[in-house]
């Protein structure tokens, strides 16, 4: 491993690491029983996860596993194949408990409303209760109906989150992500209208002739209906993404709009809990059982789903290209039940890799990283496992008080770099190694 002053030398954004390892670390693996897999793990407040594959389009920066307008055929077969894995996982995990529930994508609401129906009641009968565990669900401003967001609220989502990105249209244009102000703010007015308990709204910084005059003319656009969470985006252009062919480079640009963002934001009523995402001060929390992201494994479905127990996360293949998702995507709907009762794709963490995950997941949180209880689940501490660990405090983007490592402003503003530097020489190699399609 590099020093992290030299790591911080190819730029302050890496990767965004919203879990470890990616899944472009996963492989083919020997098939085993879900049944099996599960097991010795403890099931009483597990994450449930659903994923639906498609969006009304194809944003330039997306590299998400997702398939824009897909045929009727398709989006209904998928929500048929959907309901094999659901009731293959059922029979596999029948005493799972679920303290969490969340819908996203793609964009869940790009179903019809018929099919978007089957999919919530599919989730119903895994045993999970929406109405007494917090639930969110994606959706755009192309695909929001008030039909839908009844349905929504009705099922049992408290939390609803929209990708608006901008509100300049010259910005979402250069996304090639056409989109007309008055549908954006219709959207977000029938949102308010339901009456979710959490609203969340995406706006992403770094956008081609973007300045901070327009930056700012977003956000203030975005508090005008005072959602309870804000997530701001640096942009990054990858491969086989529609922006992937860019050369431009703006590391300089995209820091100088995250901290207008973020003052702008802290000056406003809302505190800072990871990089991207920001909260309302005060917002009502969502009552449900406890659930620690770090220890509870996380149950998914669908197409492009990823599943955790705490030694091995699995699921279904990755791809990017539009032939290599509707690929997957064909292959998921012709599985069969007995299909489904089988993991064959994924990532398998030795105790270094878990604790690695520990630390990246803590670190990167304003909850930071807490010696006592790394302890008590490891029965060591983290800066003897991880001694490069002290380089955050010679640099001063971590401090450490009463065994509480957390990062400074400074260190949350490179978080995007500091999480890449901590991954192990194994999952680089393997993410390079990866064949993207």
């Amino acid at each position: 491993m590099s020093s992290l002053a030299q790591f911080l030398e190819e730029g302050a954004y890496q990767s965004y690491v919203y879990s470890y390892p990616h899944k472009t670390a996963y492989r083919m693996l020997e098939p085993r029983p879900l049944a099996d897999v599960w097991k010795d793990e403890d099931q009483s407040a597990l994450f449930l996860y659903a994923h639906v594959p498609f969006c009304e389009m194809r944003c330039g920066f997306c590299n998400l596993f997702t398939s824009a307008k897909p045929k009727d055929d398709v989006s209904s077969g998928y929500v048929q194949a959907f309901q094999r894995h659901a009731k293959a996982t059922r029979e596999a995990l029948p005493d799972a408990k679920y303290s969490r529930i969340a819908i996203g994508g793609g964009t869940p609401t790009q179903l019809s409303q018929a099919d978007l129906r089957t999919f919530l009641d599919t989730i119903l009968e895994m045993g999970a209760d929406p109405h007494s565990v917090p639930v969110a669900c994606e959706t755009s401003p192309e695909t929001v109906t008030p039909a839908k967001l009844t349905m929504l609220k009705e099922f049992g989502v408290d939390r609803v989150s929209i990708g608006v990105q901008s509100f300049i249209e010259s910005e979402t244009k250069s996304l090639r992500r056409p989109q007309k102000l008055d549908v954006a703010l219709g959207a977000l007015d029938a949102i308010s209208m339901a009456g979710f308990t959490r609203r969340n709204i995406d706006l992403i910084y770094g956008i081609e002739n973007q300045t901070p005059e327009t930056w700012l003319e977003s956000i203030q656009t975005a508090l005008k209906f005072e959602p309870e969470e804000l997530f701001l985006y640096p942009l990054y252009v990858r491969p086989l993404t529609g922006l992937g062919n860019s050369k431009r480079a703006w590391d300089d640009e995209r820091r100088l709009l995250y901290r207008y963002g973020r003052d702008y934001l802290l000056a406003h009523g809302y505190e800072q809990v990871t990089m991207r995402m920001f909260r309302r001060t005060g917002a009502q929390e969502v009552a449900g059982p406890v659930y620690r992201c770090q220890e509870d494994g996380m149950v998914g479905l669908g197409a492009g789903a990823r599943s955790y127990t705490d030694a091995l996360h699995y699921s279904s293949e990755y791809a990017v290209g539009r032939r290599g998702v509707l690929d997957i995507l064909h292959a998921y709907n012709d599985r069969t039940e007995a299909d489904f009762a089988q993991v064959s794709y994924g990532f398998e963490l030795d105790q270094g890799e878990r604790k690695r995950r520990y630390i990246l997941l803590s670190l990167l949180s304003h909850e930071g990283l807490q010696d006592s209880e790394y302890a008590g689940r490891f029965r060591s501490q983290p800066m003897d496992d991880f001694p490069q660990l002290v380089q955050l405090l010679e640099l001063r983007l971590a401090d450490k008080t009463d065994g509480h490592l957390t990062l400074t402003d400074a260190g949350v503003e490179l978080s995007d770099a500091i999480g890449p530097w901590l991954y192990s020489e194994n999952v680089v190699a393997l993410g390079e190694e990866f064949e993207l399609r």
